[in-house]
Parts: C-alpha cells; sequence; structure tokens
C-alpha cells in the first residue's frame, strides 16, 4: 500500500518537474537560450581554466550547481526534465529521496565559483524540485580568477568574463589614462588580446623607421589616434552602427579593419578606409537584415509549435 502511495507520488512528482520545465520553455520562447541548462564545455572554452584540483568530498548548496558535463540538453536552465524518457530514472531517485534512502554523491566541477555535474543530474534535478539546500558532492576544481555570481543566465556570465577582460586590459595597459578613451567595449570575449595584437604591430612598423625604439605607451596613444579613431570615424559617417544593432562601435572596428585588410589584399593597398566602409556597409548590413528575418521567423514557428503542444 505505501509503495502504491509513494508509485503515485513520484509519478506526481515528475509531471510537476516536466510542467515546470514546459511553463518555462513558454515564458522563453522568444529567447530560448535563456532557458537552457549551461554547458560546462561552453564555460571551460569561455573561462579558459589552468588546471584541475581534486577537492574530494564536499557539502555543495544546490543552488550553486548551474550545469552540466553531458546532459545540459536534458534539463533545462532549473534541472527540470525536458523529456518524458526521463521519467523512469527519475522517479527511481525521486523514491529514494522520499524514503530517505542515501545515494552515491555526485561528482561536479568547480569552475568559477559554480558548480557543473559530471555525474548525477537526475539526483539534482529532484534535490531542485523538493527544495534540498544541500546536497554530498566529489568536486574537482577547475582553477579560474574569474568568478560568476549565481543566478547569472549564460549571456549573463560572458558578460561577466568580458568585464574582467575589460579590466584586465585597462589595467595592464594604463590604455584608458594614455587616451582617456574608457569605452573600448566589446560584445564577445577575447577580443582585447586582439586589440593588443593590432598594437603589437603597429608599434612593430613605427619603430622601423625609428633609431631608437618606442615606448609601450606611445605605441598605444598612436595605434588609437592614426589606426583606431579613423576607423571609427568611417563607421559613424556611413552610420553602420545602426544597421548592425547588438554590437558594439569597438566591435565593427575589429569587422572592419579586418575587411578593409582583406580588400587591400585582393585591391592593392591603395584602397582607401572611405571606401572599404562603403563596401562594408552595403554588403554587410544587407547580410545581417536577412539574418534578422529568419531569426524573427524562426522564433514564430516556435510560438506556433508551443501552442500546438
Amino acid at each position: 500500500m505505501a509503495r502504491t502511495y509513494l508509485s503515485t507520488q513520484t509519478d506526481d512528482d515528475f509531471n510537476k518537474a516536466r510542467n515546470k520545465a514546459l511553463f518555462n520553455e513558454i515564458q522563453h520562447f522568444l529567447n530560448p537560450e535563456e532557458a537552457t541548462l549551461i554547458s560546462f564545455s561552453d564555460m571551460k572554452k569561455l573561462l579558459k581554466p589552468r588546471n584541475e584540483v581534486y577537492k574530494g568530498m564536499q557539502v555543495v548548496p544546490v543552488s550553486l550547481i548551474v550545469g552540466s558535463e553531458g546532459r545540459f540538453k536534458d534539463f533545462d536552465n532549473h534541472f527540470f526534465p525536458k523529456s518524458n524518457f526521463l521519467k523512469s530514472r527519475w522517479e527511481h531517485v525521486d523514491m529514494a529521496h522520499l524514503q530517505d534512502i542515501s545515494l552515491p554523491p555526485i561528482t561536479l566541477y568547480e569552475l568559477g565559483g559554480l558548480y557543473f555535474v559530471r555525474d548525477g543530474n537526475h539526483r539534482v534535478s529532484v534535490a531542485k524540485l523538493q527544495g534540498v539546500e544541500n546536497i554530498d558532492a566529489e568536486v574537482v576544481s577547475l582553477q579560474s580568477e574569474i568568478k560568476l555570481k549565481p543566478g547569472s543566465t549564460k549571456e549573463q556570465m560572458i558578460k561577466q568574463v568580458i568585464d574582467y577582460e575589460k579590466r584586465v586590459f585597462y589595467n595592464e595597459t594604463n590604455f584608458g589614462d594614455i587616451t582617456d578613451y574608457w569605452c573600448l567595449d566589446f560584445s564577445t570575449p577575447g577580443q582585447y588580446d586582439i586589440i593588443y595584437n593590432h598594437i603589437l604591430i603597429h608599434k612593430y612598423y613605427i619603430n622601423q623607421d625609428k633609431k631608437e625604439e618606442i615606448q609601450m605607451d606611445q605605441a598605444i596613444l598612436s595605434w588609437f589616434s592614426n589606426v583606431y579613431l579613423p576607423v571609427i570615424k568611417a563607421i559613424e559617417k556611413y552610420r553602420i552602427i545602426r544597421k548592425l544593432k547588438g554590437h558594439t562601435i569597438s566591435d565593427l572596428y575589429l569587422f572592419l579593419i579586418k575587411y578593409w585588410d582583406e580588400l587591400k589584399q585582393k585591391f592593392g593597398n591603395d584602397f582607401s578606409l572611405d571606401k572599404a566602409a562603403e563596401n562594408f556597409k552595403n554588403e554587410y548590413t544587407k547580410e545581417h537584415h536577412f539574418q534578422t528575418i529568419k531569426n524573427f521567423l524562426a522564433k514564430l514557428r516556435m510560438k506556433k509549435n508551443l501552442q500546438n503542444c
């Protein structure tokens, strides 16, 4: 009799979890990536940890478990199951929880102060639904200087990484003090390394005509005045940023400088920046417009599919 009651309870619990996942999906139909569980592999590529350290057994707050190594497509961002094929295993774990039966510890990666499941995704899912605050886990920590904020979406985590990269770049180069320009901002990580390489290349070419090598602060100011600002002025002249929404003006600097370099390789070094900016506007804004339409139609199809569920 008790077993029958518990079976009914686990069935109800799973249905409750599935309904939460479905409602979460409907809430985010315009931005489905916000309801997606974070991939550990994606975060590892983003944070680029230095090495692994075995931390052993720990008691971990369930609220800090935010992603998965291999099952991020099976659960939503709250670890609720996205498919009925998870039902059998999920209810088995829930049954153990209801009967107060101890299960083996889960295994986790710690990265940036948050945790990602190696093994034990169903146990975390049940724990989240049942309001369990802490869980026993065997932890391997990946060392990173970047600390992520709990409760962040993947997009917010990316923004935190970009902000960290900006702080490091400005602190190590004194870029802001040298140029009095504090708006070198990007929408994707890894761009400050590219800017630093641009400055080094600029410094190299300047020094070819100098008897004494110029200092780094002089190279930064020269690059800013003679390379970066002219490209920004061309972007503003052709109002390119109005056509490519979602990007910063520094993003567009990288796009245009690369595009201009490709044109110079094709047509010769005399190909002007002004002409490159005009061509860029005509070619890439048209492509971006078509992609925006495709994304809009895809979201409409998703909305229709959800309404038919």
